[in-house]
């Protein structure tokens, strides 16, 4: 089953970027036929995440970029992150794309663990890493950003662009208003993070456009045994996270396929 998954990977990713079709339904307002029929779409894209994430036990996401080789430093430290997730217990969810997306599946794979994709069909960048159990392809942002949050115990940003920054704001946006529980936050690289990290601590703080008490939802370090560490004690102390016993998926529903 993984061999096929990952041969049916190469062959279909991304197949569908840069479609016409979902520029056309971000213009603006349409027939109401070719709204409900996006919003059907969007519906069944849900159903399709649903079905193939249901399974993968307690998971961590990771965010980050793309446009990293495997001899840069955050790639190497993506990788040890993913290790470090597996060691502690957790499935690692990642966008499924290159960069530290792969590293992280890469790491969950050097240790037997649970590696799973959400990708997002893109003219470019978005190309199958090979490190992955489970991978869903969605045409819409915003559903895909939905399952990335939802299977989660936990989130990790490794240095990014503005899909890393926009994936980390809804989070924080989703704890801050109470939409999603006080799930951890990790933030890797201090340095890479510090401008974006005096910007919250400081400025908007001062500006009073965000509580003093909102920044503790975001923890900065260097280290992925610490990182891990942290997510974990959280997830015991906080959620009653326990290791459970992973129901199979009934192929009729094509669940985990």
């Amino acid at each position: 089953m993984k061999d096929e998954q990952k041969a049916s990977n190469k062959t279909e990713w991304g197949h569908f970027s840069g479609d016409q079709d979902e520029k056309d339904f971000l213009e603006g307002p349409h027939s109401r036929t070719f709204e409900f029929l996006h919003a059907f779409h969007v519906f069944s894209e849900m159903i399709k995440g649903f079905r193939r994430l249901n399974f993968i036990g307690p998971c961590v996401t990771v965010f980050g970029s793309a446009r990293f080789d495997e001899n840069h430093q955050y790639y190497v430290l993506s990788r040890e992150m993913g290790r470090e997730l597996v060691r502690h217990g957790f499935s690692v969810m990642t966008g499924g794309g290159p960069g530290v997306m792969e590293a992280a599946n890469r790491g969950a794979k050097d240790l037997m663990g649970t590696s799973i994709g959400c990708n997002i069909t893109l003219p470019r960048e978005q190309t199958p890493n090979p490190y992955l159990d489970y991978w869903v392809e969605f045409k819409y942002f915003m559903v895909r950003k939905f399952m990335l949050a939802k299977y989660s115990y936990g989130f990790v940003a490794m240095p990014g662009g503005f899909g890393t920054l926009d994936e980390l704001f809804t989070v924080l946006t989703l704890i801050q208003t109470g939409k999603m529980q006080n799930f951890p936050i990790v933030l890797m690289g201090t340095d890479f993070w510090q401008p974006l990290r005096s910007l919250i601590e400081e400025r908007l703080v001062e500006a009073k456009t965000i509580n003093a008490d909102d920044s503790k939802y975001l923890y900065f370090t260097d280290s992925p045994k610490e990182a891990a560490n942290f997510i974990q004690s959280v997830a015991l102390r906080d959620f009653n996270l326990r290791l459970r016993k992973v129901r199979k998926p009934t192929k009729i529903l094509g669940e985990g396929s």
